[in-house]
This record gives C-alpha cells, sequence and structure tokens, in this order.
C-alpha cells in the first residue's frame, strides 16, 4: 500500500553501503558463491549495518523510509554478492510480511528479531504467489486442532533458513471451506524439518533449503492473514519490488565493470553500455514510482513487465561485460567476479515468479480482457 506519511513519488537517493560491510562483502563476495561455510555469516553483517530496518517506521523501530529505500539497499547489496541480495530480500520480505499484518500478537513476538537480525525470516510465499496466478496449488493443508491447526506439507525451495534458527511464512488451506490463509512457522517448532542446503551451482551461501511439515501446531499468534487472496496483492508489489533490487544491483555492476574495459580497450561498446544503462535508469525510476503510489496494487501487469524488463536488462549488461572483457573473461585468474556474476545472472530469469510465470500470466490477461489486469 503506499506509504501516506511520505508525499514525493520521485526516485530515492542511492546510498551507499556502510564501510564495514562493503569490506566484508568484497572480501567473501566469491565464497558466499560457490561455497556454504559462510552462510550463517550474511544476515548477522546485514543486521550490523542497519539494512534490515530500512524502510521500517521508526516507531517500530525501523530507520524510516519507504519500500523504495529498501529497493535501493538491496540493490545495492547485489551489486556486491547477489547471493547477500538474496538473503536480505527474503529476509526483509517476511519484515514486510509483518508489518502488513493486522496481528499484533505476530507483530509483537517477530518484528524486533528480525530487524535485529537474531532471527532469519524466510519469505516461502513463491508457492502462494504462484497459486495467486492460477499456476500451482498451494503445499500446505491446514486442519483443525482445538482451538487452533496442524499444518501438514512441504516447500521445495526457500532462501534464507538460517540453520541458527528461522521463521518462514507460507499459505495455507484452511478447513471447512475458509479462505486460503498465510502462516508463519519456526523452524523449531514441532514437526518442522528442514532439508540440507540445496546443491545449487551458485548463491551457495544463502541458507536454500527445502522444508516439510508433519503435524506442525499453529494458533492465532501465527496468522500473517487469514484471507491469502486480498494479503498477496496487496504485499506483491514490496515483493517484486526488493526482488527487482537483485536484478537492478547485478545489472549496474555488469555495466560498471564493462564501462570501464570500454575505456581501456573496446571503445566501440561505449555507446551500447551506456544505452542500456539508461533503459535501466528508467526501469529503475518507474518500479519506485509505481511502488510507492500504489499503482501496482490495482494493477498487476505494468510491474511483471518491468520485472521482465530488469531480468532482459541484466542479460544483456552480463552480454556485454563478456564482449569487453574479450578472452580475458575466460581466464580465471582475470575473469573471477565476471564468473561469479554469469552464473548469478542464470538465476534472475529463473527466481519465483519466473520470467516464463510471468509471461504466462500476462498472456492469460491479455486474453480475459482490460478488466484481469487489475488482478
Amino acid at each position: 500500500m503506499p506509504d501516506t506519511a511520505a508525499t514525493d513519488t520521485t526516485s530515492v537517493a542511492r546510498k551507499p553501503l556502510p564501510a564495514d560491510l562493503q569490506a566484508w562483502l568484497e572480501a567473501h563476495t566469491q565464497q558466499l558463491d560457490t561455497a556454504q561455510e559462510l552462510a550463517g555469516a550474511v544476515l548477522p553483517q546485514l543486521a550490523a549495518a542497519g539494512l534490515f530496518r530500512i524502510g521500517v517506521p521508526e516507531a517500530l523501530g525501523g530507520s524510516g523510509g519507504d519500500v523504495r529505500d529498501a529497493i535501493d539497499a538491496i540493490a545495492a547489496v547485489a551489486e556486491q554478492s547477489l547471493t547477500s541480495a538474496f538473503v536480505f530480500w527474503g529476509h526483509r520480505t517476511f519484515i514486510e510480511y509483518v508489518l502488513q499484518s493486522s496481528n499484533d500478537a505476530l507483530k509483537a513476538r517477530w518484528l524486533q528479531p528480525l530487524l535485529a537480525g537474531e532471527h532469519a525470516g524466510a519469505t516461502g510465499l513463491s508457492n502462494a504467489m504462484k497459486f495467486l496466478s492460477g499456476i500451482e496449488s498451494l503445499q500446505i493443508t491446514a486442519a483443525q486442532a482445538g482451538d487452533g491447526w496442524q499444518l501438514d506439507g512441504g516447500l521445495a525451495w526457500i532462501t534464507n533458513l538460517r540453520k541458527e534458527g528461522f521463521v518462514a511464512a507460507a499459505a495455507v488451506n484452511m478447513p471447512n471451506g475458509a479462505p486460503p490463509a498465510v502462516m508463519a512457522f519456526a523452524g523449531d517448532a514441532p514437526g518442522v524439518t528442514r532439508s540440507p542446503d540445496l546443491d545449487l551451482m551458485a548463491l551457495r551461501g544463502s541458507n536454500t533449503a527445502a522444508v516439510w511439515l508433519n503435524a506442525v501446531p499453529a494458533g492465532a499468534a501465527d496468522v500473517i492473514a487469514l484471507d491469502a487472496r486480498k494479503f498477496l496483492p496487496a504485499v506483491r508489489p514490496a515483493f517484486l519490488g526488493m526482488q527487482c533490487g537483485m536484478s537492478i544491483g547485478l545489472a549496474r555492476a555488469s555495466l560498471r565493470s564493462a564501462l570501464a574495459l570500454c575505456a581501456k580497450t573496446r571503445n566501440t561498446l561505449t555507446d551500447r553500455v551506456l544505452e542500456l544503462q539508461t533503459a535501466l535508469d528508467d526501469a529503475v525510476a518507474r518500479l519506485l514510482e509505481g511502488v510507492h503510489d500504489g499503482r501496482f496494487q490495482s494493477a498487476a501487469a505494468p510491474m511483471f513487465r518491468l520485472r521482465i524488463t530488469l531480468a532482459e536488462i541484466v542479460q544483456a549488461a552480463v552480454m556485454l561485460e563478456l564482449q569487453a572483457s574479450g578472452g580475458r573473461a575466460y581466464l580465471r585468474d582475470h575473469g573471477l567476479d565476471f564468473a561469479r556474476r554469469w552464473r548469478e545472472s542464470a538465476f534472475i530469469p529463473i527466481v519465483t515468479p519466473s520470467l516464463t510465470q510471468l509471461q504466462i500470466e500476462l498472456q492469460k490477461q491479455s486474453a480475459a480482457g482490460p478488466a484481469s489486469a487489475t488482478e
């Protein structure tokens, strides 16, 4: 929903990362991508820099601003490490669910530990976003159990399932004809089982795993929203907007590298790099405006198109970096950063909602007529 406390709809000013975090990311970005040993360190590093408080009202323990500031911060981290930005996105998105929930008990239990990075938040709603578009059925089912419920099912892919402790969100099929709800469940709750980390080709320090629920108890204090069909469209602009921060940061890093290489060698590519930079700046401005003024809540299609556009810009930016590098990009002692960005860029089209899923949804909306574009 739009931030009524702020009146301007212009782009937020880009802010540099704190020096300590910048240095840590630069020192460990390769290891975060290729190994799992530092997975437990990412959340504390981001928390120590105050990043999880960005875009959260000061009255609730945040540093103020709005979701646009969170998008900018995620993009800044993604310029250094998409693994860390992926963790940041999952955690900050869960915080957004808590902020937009009307459940005071949920806020009282989880908000401050999440802001401080003492507990990991896992968005868990990729399945729900696909459900909202009719792509996939819900994977978690609730059965009545006294005054509460028992949750059963599983989610095949969730990021930020930190081994030291996590809380995750899931959309849940409810009993007795009630609409699907959005629930939170803690990693140490009875019946919750986390898989070993998935064997990813990149982003291996992101604590990405599967999770299974077997008769997991849930009560009123665990309810994020009783009607997922109303809640999900309301949080989707923040969910997708902050997810787009990953594309923005990665594209900026590749374009900056390509421009520097062009200055030394292949000047014929300079105009193409600058043209793509202009396209990126335009897409970012439109994203921030739409997230801020609320238009994406009533019209999802323009936001879907922006997500696709930004993913395409990432692919083009990495290709320009490759062309500007030439054969040196294939030498390990010269091309480690490029090789990492190449692997990272392969993730952008498939993170849920994937480009294929978004394109299918846009085709459905186009076939159904103008009314469906507001869903």
